[in-house]
């Protein structure tokens, strides 16, 4: 079995389904020759032609909107924007059609399309190349939102993703691209959209993360681990809908939790995570759960980077927070 990092991981996923179904369409600027910013879909245009990798403009209004009436006619179309810091001229479409299409039509018609973007900081981008919006993807109706944290989870998830009969967002740590190497079957499997993964099992403290973020909190959980603090880590893999049946029963197995995110504090997931979590097992909470993010200023640039971002010695000091209380 090959042990793939998470770029080579999507682009064998997309391979495969794109043999598996020609309806499959990629659009999206610089991904047929070039491959992508990223180089996601490298060789994808050699192998399916330029009818099934199609370049387009620097227009993301435009990718997603055309995205919009292929699915309409019939299509698959797999939609890449090469930054989320470049999403904003698409949510119109995202918010004003794409994601109200099956309540529209009262349920008789489905949308397939799947949109790719990396997201996230860490490879010191400049401005609008870090961000991490996902709540406001996670806030609106209708579609589904995926953020793998793995090469096998990635490959898994995607080819759900391409499966799925409505709209998608799915969201590439690009800081972890190509930071992790593991074993990724060739061939068809999935990893099902909604569910949360347990990555370490713990019975002292629930730390919820997804992302780049997964990997930062397992080490603040092997650092914790060695001082007797048992932390069950929890990937969540789709933020939206949220597996709130996984986090509420580890919550009420640990009595302790810590939320870790990238994005900005207020109004971010954690907050809405917290508050489920409130609703549904606050008799079961030893401590009040605490929450490790990034802070409430524009994503800074290179070097103060590292400081913005959450990091396994914050993370690990927030668990100890709530382990002592």
């Amino acid at each position: 079995m090959p042990k793939l990092n998470m770029v080579e991981a999507l682009n064998l996923a997309l391979a495969e389904e794109m043999a598996r179904d020609n309806q499959i369409i990629l659009l999206g600027e610089d991904v047929g020759q070039l491959g992508g910013v990223f180089r996601v879909t490298d060789g994808l245009q050699a192998r399916f032609g330029p009818d099934r990798v199609i370049d387009t403009p620097l227009a993301e209004s435009g990718i997603v909107g055309t995205s919009l009436g292929l699915a309409v006619g019939g299509f698959k179309p797999v939609a890449e924007l090469q930054f989320m810091g470049f999403l904003y001229p698409a949510l119109d479409q995202i918010i004003s059609h794409i994601s109200r299409y099956r309540n529209r039509t009262r349920g008789r018609y489905s949308l397939p399309l799947v949109i790719r973007m990396p997201y996230g900081g860490g490879i010191h981008a400049p401005e609008h190349h870090s961000e991490s919006t996902e709540a406001i993807l996670a806030h609106i109706p209708g579609i589904k939102v995926v953020i793998p944290a793995s090469p096998y989870d990635a490959k898994g998830l995607l080819i759900s993703a391409l499966r799925d009969p409505d709209p998608v967002i799915f969201l590439e740590p690009k800081r972890i691209y190509r930071a992790i190497r593991e074993e990724v079957p060739e061939g068809e499997f999935t990893v099902p959209l909604g569910q949360a993964k347990i990555v370490r099992a713990g019975d002292q403290v629930t730390a919820i993360a997804w992302g780049a973020m997964v990997r930062e909190t397992l080490r603040a959980a092997e650092e914790v681990g060695e001082e007797g603090i048992s932390v069950e880590v929890i990937d969540l893999m789709t933020i939206s809908p949220l597996d709130d049946a996984t986090l509420v029963e580890s919550i009420q197995k640990t009595g302790r939790g810590v939320v870790v995110h990238e994005a900005c504090r207020t109004g971010g997931l954690g907050a809405e995570i917290i508050a489920r979590l409130m609703e549904k097992a606050f008799l079961s909470m030893a401590a009040p759960i605490e929450r490790v993010t990034g802070f409430d200023t524009v994503f800074p640039l290179l070097k103060l980077e590292e400081h913005y971002l959450p990091d396994a010695f914050r993370i690990s000091r927030a668990i100890r927070k709530v382990f002592n209380f």
